[in-house]
């Protein structure tokens, strides 16, 4: 593989029209059942599945859309601090915040997609071993991404795949199960032969309405929509939405942790930008605005709030910047034409790639202090320079094939992390964050996040 890290390239790699197609890298990440292929709008290297697939659903990824599904998230957050109110505040015990982070995001894409959570924060604990499970997939498939012909011989064998026993994916099974709930609910009320009747009933039961919901109308008015569709957004949901959020949500904890004037500054930030009041002070105007509504510091910060707190974006930015979710170049082929890049003239059918790692430390864009944590990059800069540094980030990759779904990871991101900062003192529990590990199998993720939390005042 050619590996490349020079930001000029971006968009000739990874061009908006998908010029230079994904490798076989990603179908070692395609899932396979009987040895046939499951598509999915992520790891299909088939342009005409993915356009099928993406294209119905795109406006509902939206960031427009995504304002719709605050209120989910407020629900999961509010769970998520009465978990660790609970648990780690009023015992004093040590909080496994990296792991906590990751079932948080897991009951957000839960709420969100099926308006169900799948009880991790409820329970305290990776259910069904989903989260260990997935892990240890990444991590032998992060080495068979290398040796395509190694997975198809190990993993993806027609006659192996016969002789194994067939096992349902704990979030396919929880997929499917909603999806059947949806469906003996329309059965309920004699709406059983129309999706457009399952989609009413839907509706009706979902005020806020979550993107089974909206997946369901797509089904109902779209006659080419295939029969799998339905099944495939919902399990890409979950199956993509909660480790990248996850590990940005860490960068961001950790190293506001180990650089206190940064988590000083973006707290001073948030309590002297959002109203805070006593819930129990009767006389609250009742016509207050979301942004100035009865507050505690445990109450969520709103979207509309955290877009008005720049260092916290600028947070958000340098996180995805220094610790990007994927560790491992995103691949493609070179075009029959053929390329130039750099330069060089590569033939067609080379293999090509850029890492998000190498990209975001080049000095020319971030400067020379690339290798370390500096929100104030994204501020002090000006509006041009500001643009050069966005348009040269692969944080959820680029052109036609980036991550449809970072619209959520920025909603949940953007709304829990000013609220933990403003409602909770947190620091490492060994006084250094010496536990800290980060292991690179595609997914870059860190483990050993252990803190100690208390309860803020009420502002």
């Amino acid at each position: 593989m050619v590996s490349v890290s020079a930001p000029s390239e971006i968009n000739t790699i990874y061009d908006i029209h998908g010029k230079f197609l994904k490798s076989d890298f990603y179908w070692v990440l395609s899932f396979y059942l009987k040895g046939k292929a499951i598509p999915g709008l992520f790891a299909t290297q088939d342009r005409r599945i993915h356009n099928l697939l993406r294209k119905p659903i795109a406006g509902i990824y939206s960031m427009t859309s995504m304002v719709s599904y605050e209120p989910m998230v407020d629900t999961t957050i509010d769970c998520f601090f009465d978990q660790l109110d609970q648990r780690f505040v009023q015992t004093g015990q040590v909080c496994p915040l990296d792991l906590w982070l990751q079932m948080f995001a897991f009951d957000v894409i839960g709420s969100i997609t099926f308006s169900k959570r799948l009880g991790f924060l409820e329970q305290g604990r990776d259910i069904d071993n989903i989260i260990e499970n997935s892990w240890q997939y990444f991590r032998l498939a992060a080495v068979r991404t290398q040796m395509p012909w190694l997975d198809y011989l190990w993993m993806k064998n027609p006659l192996l795949q016969r002789l194994r026993k067939a096992r349902m994916n704990p979030i396919v099974a929880f997929a499917a199960a909603r999806r059947k709930e949806r469906t003996l609910e329309a059965a309920e009320k004699g709406n059983q032969s129309s999706g457009e009747d399952e989609k009413t009933t839907t509706t009706k039961k979902t005020q806020n309405k979550d993107f089974l919901t909206r997946f369901l109308e797509v089904e109902s008015r779209d006659p080419e929509t295939p029969p799998w569709a339905v099944s495939a957004w919902s399990t890409s949901n979950i199956t993509a939405g909660s480790d990248t959020t996850a590990i940005l949500l860490r960068t961001i904890i950790y190293n506001l942790l180990k650089h206190p004037e940064s988590l000083a500054k973006l707290r001073h930030e948030i309590t002297t930008s959002t109203t805070t009041t006593d819930p129990n002070n009767n006389n609250n105007n009742n016509n207050d605005t979301d942004d100035k509504r009865k507050t505690t510091t445990t109450t969520p910060i709103t979207w509309k709030q955290s877009l008005t707190l720049p260092y916290l974006n600028a947070c958000i930015k340098e996180a995805g910047r220094l610790h990007p979710p994927f560790g491992l170049p995103y691949e493609r082929i070179v075009p029959p034409t053929g390329a130039t890049i750099l330069s060089h003239p590569l033939p067609a059918a080379t293999i090509i790639g850029m890492s998000p790692f190498a990209t975001h430390r080049d000095i020319a864009t971030f400067g020379p202090d690339a290798d370390i944590w500096r929100p104030e990059r994204w501020t002090e800069a000006d509006e041009a320079k500001r643009r050069h540094m966005e348009n040269s980030l692969l944080t959820f990759g680029a052109g036609n094939r980036s991550c449809i779904g970072k619209h959520i990871s920025y909603l949940e991101i953007a709304k829990v992390v000013p609220s933990l900062v403003r409602g909770y003192d947190i620091s490492f529990a060994d006084g250094t964050g010496a536990s800290w590990k980060v292991e690179n199998r595609w997914f870059t993720k860190q483990t050993g996040l252990n803190v100690l939390i208390k309860k803020r005042a009420v502002v």
